[in-house]
């Protein structure tokens, strides 16, 4: 049975335990070591099924980003898993690029397939800060917003309101982030604390915050570790 992918794509599709993965792997190092060479291993593929490449294996090629599918979605969550490993400034970095590189308000301004409306709910999630890895862990990962503003109405008469002042085209990294006033450390967001109301107070930087976001206790939801 063909498959629109290869291993770099589907290595990672174990949403609900990242840290297992990191564990297989040999560690966090490693796991990093891995996700980064995913935008460096040249884009090669096998077409023998198919008899010539189909337009998921040009897109790739085209977009110029290694082994980085976006178009196809399998790896759309891949860019995330940094914040699992201490490393959220990559996120940042890689989820800026896809959306200012691969994004336009044009008939052609998908970059692939959108396939059940899965790469716009990428954009959108990712322009507001945060993306749904496992979405029935009630958590958000982080990543970093792509407006100075933004003010969600929720059904319940809450908002949730992110304000990131200093964003810009250079300042895409997170410095600091304040939750309702109060320092906030971690990798990820909780749906349940969000729906209550909220407010996000994003410190944009140019430069990567390598000590923000580092400690175990800041990474997002893994069966192997939450469920012990």
């Amino acid at each position: 049975m063909p498959t629109e992918g290869n291993s770099w794509h589907y290595t990672w599709s174990v949403f609900h335990d990242i840290e297992g993965l990191i564990g297989l792997m040999g560690g966090k190092d490693q796991f990093v070591s891995m996700l980064d060479s995913v935008f460096v291993i040249p884009p090669v593929f096998d077409d023998s099924y198919y008899g010539s490449p189909i337009h998921e294996i040009r897109e790739m090629q085209i977009m110029n980003m290694g082994n980085y599918a976006h178009g196809n979605q399998p790896i759309q969550h891949m860019i995330y898993l940094y914040d699992y490993a201490g490393q959220p400034w990559k996120t940042q970095a890689h989820v800026r690029e896809v959306m200012d590189k691969l994004y336009f308000a044009t008939p052609d301004g998908f970059c692939g397939d959108e396939d059940n409306g899965q790469t716009s709910a990428w954009y959108v999630f990712s322009a507001m800060g945060f993306y749904p890895v496992c979405p029935a862990s009630d958590q958000y990962v982080l990543g970093a917003p792509l407006f100075k503003k933004i003010v969600l109405n929720l059904e319940n008469g809450k908002q949730v309101i992110l304000d990131a002042p200093q964003n810009s085209s250079t300042n895409k990294y997170i410095n600091s982030l304040t939750l309702n006033g109060t320092q906030y450390t971690k990798n990820w967001l909780s749906h349940s604390e969000l729906m209550k109301g909220t407010q996000l107070h994003f410190d944009m930087s140019s430069q990567p915050n390598m000590k923000r976001g580092t400690s175990n206790t800041d990474a997002p939801y893994s069966f192997s570790v939450n469920e012990k």
